[in-house]
């Protein structure tokens, strides 16, 4: 098992139940949309480097769980898409019961794939 691979799983064996359930979903569907990228702790957190730069992370918290696309443009292209969220700069946040659909989560990812191979 990958170093990176390990922590992960250690972090989310830390989280309650339902933060769990929603943080490994989204850990999935990063992994379907971006099957080469390398499992890791990024600023922190746990998440997904491509081609050595921050492709996307997430985390649990007290009251919320966070999803970091780890570009602003990405997050303002879907903007339209994430008006039921609570939107920042490079954070979406939402509660484990008010996941992300799946197809957004790849929509995010996808884009900042995107953006890492033009050099973004």
């Amino acid at each position: 098992m990958k170093p990176g691979k390990k922590k992960v799983d250690s972090y989310l064996a830390s989280q309650p139940e339902a933060f769990r359930r929603s943080l490994q979903a989204l850990r999935e569907a990063i992994q379907v949309i971006a099957p080469d990228a390398e499992e890791a702790f990024v600023y922190g957190v746990p998440g997904f480097r491509l081609e050595g730069k921050p492709l996307a992370c997430y985390a649990g918290f007290k009251s919320h769980c966070g999803f970091y696309p780890m570009s602003p443009a990405v997050i303002s292209l879907y903007s339209s898409e994430l008006k039921e969220y609570k939107v920042s700069k490079g954070t979406i946040r939402f509660q484990p019961g008010n996941m992300l659909p799946v197809a957004l989560i790849q929509k995010l990812v996808k884009a900042r794939m995107t953006e890492i191979r033009k050099g973004g």
